[in-house]
């Protein structure tokens, strides 16, 4: 049987090799194998007891003469959706190659690096041509759904931008948590996310039956864990890759406004009219997302974000008590959650856009790295913070990618100076916010070229 030879041949075994060895290749096969190539109901396990021909038979001719020819660009022929890791291998740790560029690592922890470490939010995206092309007429979350292409979309930037960027993070969406909660998401082209059906009022039947929902997080989201771990495969220790998750003030704000929104009309009539009922509903998500970010952990992320982007919305004393509790909720229990798991910590990061009030609170809530817009002031954002440890990452307004070369170095060098001026640690170089479409990708080069250029020993 030529498929059994050629498993012989890669196992670098014969039929009677060790089952330990065996099982050990069968784990690192580049993804999942179809749960409908086990012949008779027969488990990984089995297959491997049998030897090269059993395994051989585990899958099809064309799956496995995929994975043995080219195992990670081979894997796009494969339905990812319908991939599951056989039984006895979930229980087995996956392996990476050991990372060459920990900087951003090391100054998420408050080490002393040699230059400040850099990438952007939204790097991943609609002003890289190579995205559309690879995106070609899928719907955006079936892009997301999909790990062959989420990882690709992944690792443009890091291939467009070779040693100018310390980090890649994955492709994925933080709507897909109201997704996991029962709700229907869709992205609408030119006008982004929509709700068809936003939650009303605590009444409406809808928040019941998505407070009450048991959420199989493993289940729902494996997609994104595939993603990652697909992409951990191709960094090949290139980068640290970066999970994520929308905070709950957030995904609060679109699960009830049904979208995006400039007045928070639903958003500041549920928490001032139905105050209880929406911190249920803050601490289910809370609960949600710290399970997301553990899965992601698992399969391969080195470190996350919480994104908070409508924490700017609420003033002071509603962002105390309707955002800071369940973002200290996460940085609390996510550690807990890793451990639980036989896991290490990971570096978490939260980006409270536009609450520049609470910098001085949000400093003391856990996380290694805080997010900073661009109207908070590098200089006084350091001055806030004093002796604490803590990570600073930002924070150029993303306009100034369409300025001219001279305006993005001056932002660079107020950053700079700001930042990084008072010793080599603190500071993760990034935008005060997501990349926006219309950037032309030579002048973030330049941006990232300036921002190592600035800062060399």
């Amino acid at each position: 049987m030529e498929i059994a030879r050629e498993v012989e041949k890669a196992l670098d075994c014969g039929p009677t090799q060790k089952r330990s060895q065996a099982t050990t290749w069968l784990v690192h096969l580049p993804d999942r194998l179809p749960r409908r190539h086990a012949q008779g109901g027969r488990g990984a396990q089995e297959a491997v007891d049998g030897g090269p021909e059993a395994l051989a038979g585990f899958c099809s001719d064309r799956t496995a003469g995929h994975f043995l020819d080219d195992p990670w660009n081979g894997i796009s022929n494969t339905r990812h959706q319908h991939l599951q890791f056989p039984q006895q291998a979930d229980k087995m740790e996956l392996t990476f190659e050991p990372l060459k560029n920990d900087l951003l690592l090391r100054a998420a922890r408050g080490e002393t690096v040699e230059r400040p470490p850099c990438w952007i939010m939204r790097q991943a995206g609609r002003y890289l041509p190579e995205y559309h092309e690879a995106k070609g007429t899928r719907d955006f979350f079936a892009c997301c759904r999909d790990p062959e292409v989420a990882s690709t979309l992944t690792l443009q930037p890091i291939e467009r931008f070779a040693g100018l960027l310390d980090a890649a993070i994955i492709f994925s969406d933080i709507l897909v948590v109201p997704q996991a909660l029962g709700m229907t998401v869709e992205m609408v082209d030119k006008k982004g996310p929509h709700f068809p059906e936003p939650l009303k009022t605590p009444t409406d039947g809808q928040y019941e039956k998505v407070l009450s929902k048991n959420v199989d997080v493993a289940s729902e989201l494996d997609y994104v864990y595939k993603a990652i771990t697909l992409t951990r495969k191709k960094l090949a220790g290139r980068v640290p890759l970066i999970g994520f998750c929308g905070a709950p003030w957030t995904l609060f704000c679109y699960m009830v406004e049904g979208g995006g929104t400039k007045l928070f009309m639903q958003s500041k009539t549920w928490i001032y009219r139905y105050a209880e009922e929406s911190k249920a509903l803050l601490q289910k998500i809370a609960e949600v997302c710290v399970e997301y970010l553990a899965l992601q952990v698992k399969a391969g992320a080195q470190m996350i974000m919480v994104f908070d982007s409508w924490a700017g919305e609420l003033g002071p004393e509603a962002f105390k008590e309707f955002s800071q509790p369940y973002l200290s909720y996460i940085s609390e229990n996510l550690p807990k959650k890793l451990a639980e798991m036989n896991l290490e910590r990971v570096p978490m990061t939260v980006f409270p856009k536009g609450a520049w009030h609470a910098l001085d609170s949000v400093i003391d809530i856990g996380y290694d790295v805080i997010g900073l817009d661009w109207l908070q002031d590098p200089a006084e954002a350091v001055k806030i913070r004093g002796d604490r440890r803590v990570t600073f990452q930002g924070n150029a307004d993303p306009g100034v990618l369409y300025g001219t070369h001279e305006r993005m170095t001056a932002a660079v060098e107020t950053m700079v100076k700001g930042f990084y001026g008072n010793g080599k640690k603190g500071w993760i170089a990034n935008l005060g916010h997501g990349i926006t479409p219309g950037v032309n990708p030579e002048d973030l080069r330049f941006y990232l070229s300036e921002i190592h250029r600035l800062t060399k020993n």
